[in-house]
């Protein structure tokens, strides 16, 4: 079932008697809430239950750097330090379908979609900053468990809420059901997605909205805008023989993913053939600015989005706000999102928003992606100039975003100690031959039955397998500091759960085409080392790691749990590339509950190996 906002109905109340209600109604309370991805949650009159703390008074159209006066929450408070308490909770109920042969947002008909609440993309989670969010999540799949992942939230001291299968928790069982609840301690960008194998490529995601201030001002929040690829073959059979070294995709290629059958922008498209389907349509208004919030959900794609004769100003990277720049382009790696404002002083018309690939290989479609901005008053029409194709991206995001709330590293602390190696495997085990992502030579296995929470809680982390990946980082409130390196031409989107990456460096990216064999570019100390930059360089959750080449990266140790850093690309993710940081082991069964695993394990335990009719074939997660 979805959840429905409450709205006032009464829409003959007086502009007096409407600021009487206003004032008061006492804040806080509880709401249960959905949003169309396609209407920004903009209600003129809210209900007792969703008044704001008293933002109003200063986050308007010509000062979004405020959030609320008292107390003072504005663009420079450091979340990490502060954040507001609002005493309301958004509380969402996510129902899990299986739909054979369904017919999607373009017309093609899909094998196999695992649906939110009957829709793809599932509904927006919409909340303020400081909101506790509860979701429900209700797993009415025929066989697969299932987890729910907050991307980008960093559960400060919910680890357990973090939804990995095999990390956090065991699996939701088919015909069961588990409530995520977290405060939104941090504002911007964010999605939701399964995290059990490669599951979330049937269609379980979805986009989170945590309004916030803004390091620009706007008129109009447009609301998410999530693009993703979208296969017409069941993610898991895809899966199935991107795993097989005998049958690539790419003849001489093994592990070579096909190109995805379309882009789906919130869901639509047309088709390639244009049989079937409708663009996606965005309203803007003349003399307006803005605010567009930009989600890359796919599984395999990266790509390069711009908009004919309009540029974007870029406020937010992930979920951190960073001094304005303004672009004409802008490359988005899997699982990366950017808070962007348009400035609509165009004629009124039509406007292409297209979506171009890498000549690189980091993702393809058989279809041309592209989506419409509409300008109010405009006939509804295809635009009628294609535009200029933006440069090659070369699957390379920018590092030089300057982060609002400075961060820094300190000086000289960077070495080459910590380093994690990837490379493709291919190895034969019984006879069958697969292909691997392993880390340091061990590609990633969770147990779903037996979490990494689980051995925490039961006090025996030194006997987890040294194929759980697990790195202990046990000194709190620290910079640790990693170098990663890829072995491989093809380029990989690496995100840490529970953390922003402070990325100090990184290798060129490659001119395509990228050979296949080994170019590799490694880091030199005293070349690359002076170059790296420690003084509030740029952060995010989400970034790229070059083909043959290096990321130089670093975090703070200040939220205790098993943390996954892997590769998003979720057929590489099958494979194995993932390790996960254990975070002050000592405290994380002080600042969570670990008893609450028990009962979705033994819901797990009783369904899965006995009642399952398929076995665990890969990473896990």
């Amino acid at each position: 079932m979805m959840v429905t906002t409450k709205v006032v109905s009464n829409m003959l109340l007086s502009y007096a008697a409407i600021f009487l209600w206003w004032c008061l109604v006492p804040v806080g309370g509880a709401v249960a809430l959905g949003s169309s991805l396609e209407q920004p949650v903009t209600p003129l009159l809210r209900p007792r239950s969703q008044r704001l703390q008293p933002r109003q008074t200063c986050n308007t159209a010509t000062n979004r750097q405020c959030w609320t006066t008292s107390p003072a929450f504005n663009i420079n408070t450091d979340w990490e330090a502060s954040t507001p308490v609002t005493g309301v909770t958004r509380t969402y109920t996510f129902t899990l379908t299986e739909v054979n042969n369904w017919i999607g947002g373009d017309g093609g008909i899909k094998a196999k979609a695992m649906l939110v609440n009957g829709q793809f993309p599932g509904p927006t989670i919409t909340g303020n900053w400081g909101d506790r969010i509860n979701v429900t999540v209700v797993n009415n799949l025929v066989s697969n468990g299932t987890s729910i992942h907050f991307h980008g939230i960093h559960q400060k001291n919910t680890n357990n809420n973090d939804g990995v299968s095999g990390v956090t928790e065991c699996p939701i069982a088919p015909g069961r059901s588990k409530t995520y609840s977290f405060i939104a301690t941090q504002y911007g960008t964010a999605w939701y997605h399964s995290h059990f194998s490669a599951q979330y490529g049937n269609g379980v995601l979805g986009a989170i909205r945590i309004n916030g201030p803004a390091s620009s001002n706007y008129d109009d929040d447009l609301g998410p805008l999530v693009i993703s690829d979208w296969y017409y073959g069941s993610a898991f059979a895809l899966a199935h023989r991107v795993n097989s070294p005998t049958n690539p995709y790419i003849p001489g290629f093994p592990g070579s993913p096909p190109p995805s059958d379309n882009i789906l922008f919130n869901g639509l498209n047309r088709r390639a053939n244009g049989a079937s389907g409708s663009y996606r349509r965005f309203t803007l208004t003349a003399g307006r600015k803005h605010l567009l919030r930009l989600i890359n959900g796919s599984v395999q794609a990266s790509f390069t989005v711009s908009l004919v004769g309009h540029s974007f100003t870029i406020v937010a990277t992930d979920m951190v706000p960073i001094t304005p720049v303004t672009v004409t382009s802008l490359y988005i790696g899997v699982g990366q999102r950017y808070d962007v404002i348009i400035n609509a002083n165009q004629p009124v018309a039509n406007y292409w928003f297209n979506t171009t690939f890498s000549s690189a290989p980091c993702g393809g479609a058989t279809n041309r992606p592209a989506m419409i901005f509409q300008y109010s008053g405009a006939p509804t029409a295809n635009p009628t100039s294609a535009g200029t194709v933006p440069p090659d991206s070369r699957c390379a995001d920018s590092l030089n975003y300057t982060p609002i709330v400075s961060k820094s590293v300190p000086s000289a602390s960077f070495t080459t100690g910590n380093t994690l190696n990837t490379r493709l495997q291919i190895s034969t085990t019984g006879g069958i031959s697969r292909v691997y992502w392993p880390v340091n030579n061990t590609p990633m296995k969770v147990n779903w039955n037996n979490p990494t929470l689980e051995y925490v809680k039961n006090s025996n982390t030194g006997t987890m397998p040294a194929n759980t990946n697990v790195i202990s980082v046990p000194t709190a409130n620290q910079w640790t500091f990693w170098l990663i390196v890829n072995n491989s031409s093809i380029p990989h989107p690496v995100h840490l759960h529970g953390h922003d990456i402070l990325i100090l460096g990184a290798s060129p990216a490659l001119a395509a085409p990228i050979n296949p064999t080994n170019r590799l570019r490694p880091y030199n100390p005293s070349v690359d080392g002076p170059a790296l930059k420690i003084a509030n360089p740029t952060r995010r959750d989400t970034t790229m790691l070059p083909a043959w080449g290096w990321l130089a990266l670093a975090y703070r140790t200040n939220n205790p749990g098993a943390w996954l850093m892997h590769c998003h690309i979720a057929w590489h993710a099958s494979q194995g590339f993932s390790v996960q940081f254990l975070e002050q082991l000592t405290s994380i069964p002080t600042v969570m509950n670990l008893n609450e695993l028990t009962g979705n394990c033994n819901n797990w335990d009783a369904f899965y190996p006995s009642g399952a009719p398929f076995l665990q074939d890969d990473s896990g997660i």
